[in-house]
């Protein structure tokens, strides 16, 4: 069922960070075979964990926290074709949603696991990240995913795990509608993320809207969200997939506050 969007949702413009910018992309990227997996968190569990310069961005009074498994593809520099060795990986993001005093609406990334070592450190060093090196494994046949990942990074000392096989129910994609939870949840072209010294800074990406279909999970078992801090009960509130969308990259930029 769709949900329809509160009047202080409505108030944050969230239509306009989905344009492309005016500038030059710096790298290139295909997001392939996502799965949106959410849950609703009271925001008291999420707001130590966030910097105070930014608000936690809630849908119709709840908070979300986002588990995203999915394959990169074609990573690459804008100067630089993909190379076999660094430019294709599984992924996983744990993330949750918020905005700088009701504008630019963007995501908070809690951890990335990612298969290919070389792009965990580059992305740690130039991005400001918390990615972890994981072993991990995607199997698509028809209409199921299966997702497979164990976290083998010596930053990490709890257990980071998940094995997942998403059900695609949706014969053909759609697009969100601006307003409704599957928009607020999947539309998101802005990350923020902070150096050492607590500064702030945002990235933004641009790609086409998500084609989306509704699925569902014959399996969920997963500790990456207790890793971060954030215990959820074991099958998530909201399911979706995507096939996939080819990404621009821009560079951070510093945030004033």
């Amino acid at each position: 069922m769709i949900q329809a969007a509160t009047p202080s949702f409505d108030a944050i413009d969230r239509l306009t960070v989905t344009q492309r910018p005016d500038e030059s992309a710096i790298g290139y990227q295909q997001w392939i075979n996502l799965s949106f997996l959410h849950w609703k968190v009271d925001p008291s569990v999420l707001r130590p964990l966030i910097p105070e310069s930014l608000e936690i961005d809630m849908f119709d009074g709840d908070a979300w926290i986002g588990l995203v498994p999915f394959t990169m593809r074609g990573v690459r520099p804008w100067w630089s074709p993909a190379m076999p060795w660094l430019s294709a990986f599984h992924e996983t993001n744990v993330r949750t949603y918020v905005h700088r005093a009701g504008r630019d609406p963007g995501v908070w990334f809690f951890s990335l696991d990612a298969a290919r070592r070389i792009a965990v450190e580059i992305a740690r060093s130039v991005w400001h990240l918390p990615y972890f090196h994981a072993q991990m494994s995607l199997q698509r046949e028809g209409q199921v995913v299966d997702y497979a990942s164990t976290r083998r990074d010596r930053r990490c000392r709890q257990p980071a795990e998940l094995e997942i096989r998403t059900v695609i129910e949706d014969a053909e994609p759609h697009l969100a509608e601006p307003g409704t939870l599957e928009h607020f949840l999947a539309e998101r072209y802005l990350l923020y993320c902070s150096r050492p010294n607590g500064k702030l800074y945002c990235g933004r990406v641009w790609h086409s809207a998500y084609p989306l279909q509704a699925a569902r999970l014959e399996q969920c078992r997963q500790s990456l969200l207790s890793a971060a801090g954030i215990p959820v009960p074991e099958n998530p509130d909201h399911v979706l997939f995507s096939p996939g969308v080819t990404v621009d990259i821009f560079p951070l930029k510093s945030v004033e506050v």
